[in-house]
């Protein structure tokens, strides 16, 4: 078993507390993890990216190859654009539809959005809505966790023990409103009508 998995977006978006619980999640299992992450000095609204490598046998590079990726998951729907050479021909994008606007010149969204759709494997999540129903708007992330939960090799009680692990410092709370947001993320993603091949 081997998931290459690129998690993209713009500073504050929480792209490293996904990698983060991605990374918990493969400990839990007592699997192989690899990470990287490139992004500016705390700056809101630059690009960051993270590279997350998880398999059952040892894994040398940190980096994901051209063409290797077998799961896009993007926070801003632009910024997924950019990593679209890492992609495996069978890859799979997940994204949020809200754009961060960061640039004067940002794409027509419904242009946007075509353009997403074009892909064969995408899943595409209204999250600032989802994460609006748990009462913790900045939960976005942690629904498109969910939504990417189907195409990691972890159960729901993985994902929940890694919640209650980086969370519990801020409190039962905290903690129940991310369990609430990954759960709706998943089931805004469950009714997939393209095949997932688990290698």
């Amino acid at each position: 078993m081997k998931k290459d998995i690129i998690i993209s977006g713009v500073g504050g978006q929480g792209i490293l507390t996904i990698a983060a619980l991605i990374d918990t999640a493969t400990l839990l299992e007592n699997l192989y993890v690899k990470q990287s992450e490139i992004h500016g000095m705390s700056q809101r609204g630059g690009a960051v990216q993270s590279h997350v490598r998880i398999a059952d046998h040892p894994i040398y590079s940190d980096l994901i190859p051209f063409g290797k990726a077998d799961l896009l998951l993007s926070i801003e729907p632009m910024e997924l654009f950019r990593y679209l050479p890492y992609m495996a021909p069978d890859g799979i994008i997940i994204t949020d539809i809200n754009p961060f606007k960061n640039i004067p010149d940002y794409p027509d969204e419904e242009e946007l959005r075509r353009s997403i759709e074009s892909f064969p494997h995408h899943v595409i999540v209204d999250a600032r809505d989802l994460a609006k129903k748990t009462g913790n708007i900045r939960a976005s992330n942690i629904v498109l966790l969910g939504a990417a939960s189907h195409f990691l090799p972890f159960n729901d009680q993985t994902f929940e023990k890694a919640i209650r692990q980086l969370f519990e410092r801020k409190g039962e709370r905290i903690v129940q409103m991310n369990i609430d947001a990954y759960y709706e993320g998943k089931k805004a993603a469950q009714n997939l009508s393209f095949n997932v091949k688990h290698s």
